[in-house]
């Protein structure tokens, strides 16, 4: 990726010092900046309280789409786990409104808020603050100032959250499990221009007892700062969770990934006339991104795809 990468990874125990050498032909840009800050506080400091958040363990397998979908229904799958997702509707107070298939980095960093909150108090309704902008800030993101930080996407994105309709598929213990439903039973809405007017904000949001208590017993530690420092990249995202997911559960020998598999798991948006060199350059960029804020995943690239080797949990046992 950049320099400074390569030196936080290189000397772990003088990252602080290593990562800020920058040389004066070398010119970062502000995400490549934020990156690397975030880079050396996680390598610096051990997680801890608001640093901690859950993702259901099949989304770490599967996630939503990245980038807005044509249609009202996605599907992706990945061995013995797949994801169903169906476009809902609002009431606006007037009609029926049909929703798009949430996407992107909101959908992602608002179930991981709201896990957390449900898990950490046993509870199915989650409080959400007194407005937008203050939902926003309880995820740690400062609201305004950019197009996902602004109010239009959050609040189209967290309506379309709201509204979907999930199915979820995976194989346990000999068996096939399917869990349907709405993640979320009661949100909300409100016009989005005046979103971020208390008043028409709901306060709380109330999960369906069925996903609550799939959540319980499947619930991933994630580190929130490394969500936020890839948010910008929901494909880094979706590394990152899976990567969370399963590095510290392989036993015995080394697992490899091939390009073919990650590419049915995390490239089905790519298309067009190179969709797997295109895919496998934009893995390849994000995965960088990725080891960047996980130092402590070991993967190495090899012929046909990626070897994965038995690592530590970017949250340690301990702190969970």
């Amino acid at each position: 990726m950049f320099r400074e990468a390569n030196l936080v990874r290189q000397n772990t125990s003088t990252t602080a010092h290593a990562a800020v050498r920058v040389d004066e032909q070398l010119v970062m840009t502000v995400p490549e900046e934020r990156l690397l800050e975030s880079a050396i506080n996680i390598e610096t400091a051990s997680p801890s309280g608001d640093d901690i958040r859950y993702m259901h363990s099949i989304m770490c397998q599967v996630g939503f789409p990245r980038s807005k979908v044509d249609g009202t229904v996605f599907e992706r799958k990945c061995g013995g786990a797949i994801l169903l997702v169906h476009a809902g509707h609002v009431f606006d107070g007037r009609n029926m409104v049909q929703q798009p298939v949430p996407y992107g980095s909101t959908p992602r960093l608002m179930l991981a808020w709201m896990n957390t909150y449900a898990v950490r108090n046993k509870t199915a309704e989650v409080h959400v603050g007194d407005s937008a902008s203050e939902f926003l800030r309880m995820m740690g993101i400062e609201p305004g100032g950019g197009k996902r930080g602004s109010y239009t996407t959050f609040c189209k994105q967290a309506q379309a959250l709201a509204a979907c309709d999930l199915t979820l598929g995976f194989n346990a213990n000999g068996h096939a499990h399917t869990f349907y439903g709405k993640p979320i039973e009661h949100f909300e809405t409100w016009p989005q221009t005046e979103c971020g007017q208390r008043a028409l904000w709901p306060g709380i949001i109330t999960f369906t007892d069925s996903y609550f208590k799939a959540l319980a017993d499947h619930a991933v530690p994630l580190d929130m700062r490394a969500l936020i420092a890839l948010k910008g990249s929901s494909l880094a995202m979706d590394i990152y969770a899976m990567l969370s997911d399963r590095l510290h559960r392989i036993a015995g020998r080394p697992v490899i990934l091939h390009w073919k598999n990650l590419r049915e798991q995390f490239g089905q948006e790519y298309k067009g006339n190179d969709p797997d060199k295109d895919f496998k350059r934009e893995f390849l960029k994000a995965l960088d991104q990725v080891q960047m804020v996980y130092q402590k995943a070991k993967i190495r690239k090899v012929k046909g795809g990626l070897l994965l080797m038995q690592s530590p949990p970017p949250i340690p046992y301990s702190c969970v």
